[in-house]
C-alpha cells in the first residue's frame, strides 16, 4: 500500500504558508513505513527541532483503478478516517528554499498517524464534514470539507492519471490553517464531528 498526500488544498492553510493557490491537485507520497497506527505514540525524530502537526481527512481506496473518471470515483472508497501529516518544518523550509523535493520533511518513519475509519454512509454528504484537532485538550485546528479546493473525487480522477490506485491505499486530503509545533509529552486528539478518531502521544 501507499500513502498519497494532497498539499495546499485549503485556502486558509495556503495563506498561512504564503503560497500560491494551485490550479490542480498537488500531491506527494509517503511510504508504508510512515504509518503510526492504533493510537501508538509518535516518536520525535532526532533530525528535526520543529515537528508540526497537520490534521487531515483520510480516504481508504477499496478497489484497483487507473484513469478513473470523476463520475466513477465515488465507487473507489467507502471509508473516511482522520490522520496527522507530521512535518519536519525546519527541514521543509530548507528544501523549499533550494527547490528540492520535500519528501525528506514529510515521508519519514511514523509521519502518517491514523487509527480508525468510518463508513462514508454515516454522512449525508461528503461536502460538509467537520473535523478538528486538539492539543493537550485545547482546540488548535478545525476544518470542513466544503472548504477543500479539490474534493476527493477530483483528487482520485487526477492522481489516477499518473499512479494506479490499489486496495488499501490511503489518500490524505490536505490540512486547514492552524498548524503548529509539538513537544515531547504533548497529546493530540482528532475528531470527525463529535467522534474521536485518534489519540496520539508525543514521545
Amino acid at each position: 500500500m501507499k500513502i498519497i498526500c494532497i498539499g495546499l488544498n485549503y485556502k486558509s492553510h495556503i495563506e498561512e504558508l504564503n503560497k500560491e493557490i494551485p490550479v490542480q491537485p498537488v500531491f506527494f507520497l509517503k511510504p508504508e513505513t510512515a504509518l503510526t497506527l492504533r493510537n501508538r505514540p509518535f516518536f520525535y525524530p532526532e533530525f528535526s527541532n520543529n515537528i508540526h502537526y497537520e490534521v487531515e481527512l483520510v480516504f481508504r481506496i477499496n478497489k484497483l483503478g487507473k484513469h478513473i473518471q470523476k463520475k466513477f470515483a465515488h465507487t473507489y472508497y467507502s471509508e473516511i478516517g482522520l490522520g496527522l501529516d507530521m512535518t519536519a518544518r525546519d527541514i521543509q523550509a530548507e528544501v523549499f528554499k533550494n527547490a528540492l523535493p520535500w519528501e525528506i520533511s514529510k515521508a519519514f518513519d511514523g509521519s502518517a498517524v491514523v487509527h480508525r475509519f468510518l463508513p462514508k454512509t454515516n454522512f449525508d454528504t461528503l461536502q460538509n464534514i467537520n473535523f478538528s484537532l486538539y492539543k493537550n485538550k485545547q482546540l488548535v485546528q478545525q476544518g470542513n470539507t466544503a472548504d477543500m479546493l479539490f474534493q476527493i473525487d477530483d483528487i482520485i480522477e487526477y492522481v489516477s492519471k499518473f499512479i494506479t490506485l490499489k486496495i488499501g491505499d490511503l489518500i490524505f486530503t490536505g490540512t486547514p490553517c492552524g498548524i503548529g509545533g509539538v513537544a515531547i509529552g504533548d497529546e493530540l486528539e482528532g475528531y470527525i464531528e463529535e467522534e474521536l478518531m485518534f489519540r496520539c502521544r508525543i514521545k
